[in-house]
C-alpha cells in the first residue's frame, strides 16, 4: 500500500496566565534563582490555577491550529491527545476536546508516552492519514504537570510547567512533510521516572496519599544520562533514515527539559545556537506540549521557512524517545 506524503499545515498553543518565577520558588522551598538557573536553564514557568484542567488548554491550542490550517471542525476526522495528565482516567481528554470543538465526525483517543507523547501521536496520525484512512488529523500535546509535583520537593517542583500545543496533519505535496520517524523505548528504566500510585498496581488510598505516591518521583541522574545519550542517537538515526546529514539541518527543536542536555546535544552534533530552538527558560519542562509549543514559536519567529529541514526530538518517562524529520511546506 502506498503512503501519501503527510505534513503539518497548522499549529497552535496555549499556556496558563499565571507565571511562577524562580524567585517565587525561593519563598516556598529551599532553593535559589541561581541554583535553578545554573542547573536547569529555567527562569520561569506557567502554572495553572485550581480547576484549570488539561482540556482547557488543549481546546485552545486545537482551535489555534485549526484556524492556521483553515480547517473546520467537520473536516477533522481524527483527534489524538498525548498526555500523562488527562482530565480524568476516562473518558479520554481527546473525547472532551472533540465535543468542545464540535468535531463530531472525528475518532478520538489519548496516548500515554510522557514527554514524547505528541511525537508518538504525530507518527500514528501520519500513518493513518498517509494510508488514506483519514484526511485531517488533530494531534495535541497537553500537560498540567503542576498538578502532579510535590511543591516541597525542590528537586522536581521547579522543573515543570503547564502548556498545550497542537498541530493539524494533512496530505501535502510530494517531497514535503514528514520524511522519517523513529520511536523507541527502554522499559527497564521506567522506575527512574514515574507516578507510583493511582493505577491498578497501587490504587488511591489514605496510605498512598500520606506517602506522597501521587506525585512525580524521579531519579534525576539516571534520567539525565539516558537523555544525553538518546537525544544524539535519535537525532542521528532519524536524519540517516530521512537521507539527510547534520549539515542539511535548518532547525532542531529538542524537548525542553534541561539546558545542559540541550547544550550537550548541540556540542555532539556540532550545531550552533541559530540552528536550535530553546525556550526552556520561559516555560520549563512542559512534557508532551514541549515540542509543539517550540514549533509554534519557531514559526512565529520566522525560524522555519518553506523547504526547511527540521528535526523534532524528545525523551521521557518509560523510558521512551522519539524523533521526526520533516521538510516544511505544503
Amino acid at each position: 500500500m502506498s503512503i501519501r506524503p503527510v505534513g503539518i499545515t497548522g499549529v497552535g498553543m496555549s499556556v496558563p496566565e499565571r507565571v511562577m518565577t524562580n524567585a517565587d520558588f525561593e519563598k516556598i522551598v529551599d532553593t535559589t534563582d541561581e541554583w535553578i538557573l545554573s542547573r536547569t536553564g529555567i527562569r520561569e514557568r506557567h502554572i495553572s490555577e485550581p480547576g484549570e484542567s488539561t482540556s482547557v488548554h488543549a481546546i485552545k491550542a486545537a482551535q489555534g491550529a485549526m484556524a492556521m490550517a483553515g480547517v473546520t471542525p467537520e473536516q477533522v476526522d481524527l483527534i489524538i491527545v498525548g498526555t500523562v495528565t488527562p482530565d480524568m482516567a476516562f473518558p479520554s481528554t481527546a473525547c472532551i476536546v472533540q465535543d468542545a470543538i464540535g468535531a463530531t465526525r472525528a475518532a478520538a483517543f489519548d496516548i500515554s508516552a510522557a514527554c514524547p507523547g505528541w511525537l508518538y501521536g504525530t507518527v500514528v496520525a501520519q500513518q493513518m492519514v498517509g494510508s488514506g484512512m483519514y484526511n485531517c488529523a488533530l494531534v495535541i500535546g497537553a500537560e498540567m504537570l503542576s498538578k502532579l509535583v510535590d511543591f516541597t520537593d525542590r528537586n522536581t517542583c521547579v522543573l515543570f510547567g503547564d502548556a498545550a500545543g497542537a498541530a493539524i496533519l494533512q496530505p501535502v505535496s510530494e517531497g514535503r512533510g514528514i520524511l522519517a520517524s523513529v520511536l523507541g523505548a527502554e522499559g527497564a528504566g521506567g522506575c527512574h521516572l514515574q507516578l507510583p500510585a493511582g493505577g491498578s498496581r497501587q490504587p488511591a488510598s489514605a496510605e498512598t496519599v500520606a506517602n506522597k505516591l501521587h506525585y512525580i518521583h524521579m531519579n534525576g541522574q539516571e534520567v539525565y544520562k539516558f537523555a544525553v545519550r538518546v537525544m544524539n542517537e535519535a537525532t542521528a538515526l532519524v536524519l540517516e533514515k530521512a537521507g539527510l546529514t547534520v549539515e542539511d539541518l535548518d532547525l532542531l527543536i529538542p524537548h525542553q527539559a534541561n539546558i545542559r542536555i540541550i547544550e550537550g546535544a548541540m556540542k555532539r552534533l556540532k550545531l550552533g545556537p541559530e540552528k536550535v530552538l530553546i525556550n526552556l527558560d520561559r516555560y520549563g519542562n512542559t512534557s508532551s506540549a514541549s515540542i509543539p509549543v517550540g514549533l509554534c514559536e519557531a514559526l512565529a519567529e520566522g525560524r522555519i521557512k518553506d523547504g526547511d529541514e527540521v528535526v523534532l526530538v524528545s525523551f521521557g518517562a518509560g523510558l521512551v524517545w522519539a524523533a521526526v524529520a520533516l521538510r516544511w511546506g505544503k
